[in-house]
């Protein structure tokens, strides 16, 4: 990919109004699986859309189009003002050190994809990677699962984080476990423009709601899945 189709890949944030994404950015469903306790374990890739330049994503959780906007939201007066803290993320993290790897957790970026719960949480595998190799292996699995990008593992003799490799890509989530459809997931680090041109931190992961009811807009709060919203039209 050249540094100038990188470059015009971007997702703007428009007034009261969808997602704008530009630059024939890949657009797929993707599928938190779960094992037999319900605990998420892994990503099953789903649908895939047809290529666009650009298209506006819904972002009021009313169109009739899913996952494209239909002008709902001007009919419905939605509200899609932006309230998430803007400040970098380390500047927001909370910082978990164990013997070889450190935890950073932003818990406002939460979009409950529930990868963090298995083996103990991830909040105890930190303190157990030293002895561990099974700790180890499933703290980074887990860390790297996170959609949000909530959740980030960092290798303390390197200083470095510990991220998947993702092309420049959008996924709509799906969470059979929770019977609901979740945020919008960019990755690869993709630009996020808000509704003032303000520029957002570039992340590897980052998830936006599209059920038009998450209280840290544009950022998912988990809260698709107590309203249990669908994305069926």
């Amino acid at each position: 990919m050249s540094e100038l189709n990188n470059m015009s890949m971007k997702v703007i944030i428009s007034k009261d109004g969808p997602y704008i994404v530009t630059g024939n950015v890949p657009l797929r469903k993707e599928i938190i699986d779960s094992n037999e306790h319900g605990e998420s374990i892994k990503w099953k890739s789903g649908e895939k859309y047809p290529s666009k330049k650009q298209y506006a994503l819904c972002r009021c959780g009313k169109s009739s189009n899913k996952p494209y906007c239909d002008g709902s939201h001007e009919r419905t007066g939605f509200d899609g003002t932006e309230s998430a803290n803007r400040q970098l993320y380390l500047d927001q993290a909370e910082v978990i050190k164990g013997p070889t790897m450190t935890l950073t957790d932003v818990k406002s970026l939460c979009a409950v994809g529930r990868f963090c719960d298995p083996h103990g949480t991830v909040w105890n595998l930190v303190k157990e990677t030293e002895n561990s190799p099974s700790a180890n292996k499933n703290f980074i699995r887990e860390t790297c699962d996170c959609p949000s990008g909530r959740l980030v593992a960092w290798n303390n003799a390197s200083g470095k984080p510990i991220e998947p490799s993702y092309e420049p890509s959008i996924a709509l989530i799906e969470d059979p476990a929770e019977k609901c459809s979740g945020p919008v997931w960019l990755r690869g680090g993709l630009q996020l423009i808000g509704a003032d041109g303000f520029e957002y931190e570039v992340r590897n992961r980052m998830t936006l709601c599209r059920c038009g009811a998450s209280q840290n807009k544009p950022f998912c709060d988990g809260t698709h899945t107590s309203i249990k919203f669908s994305d069926k039209n």
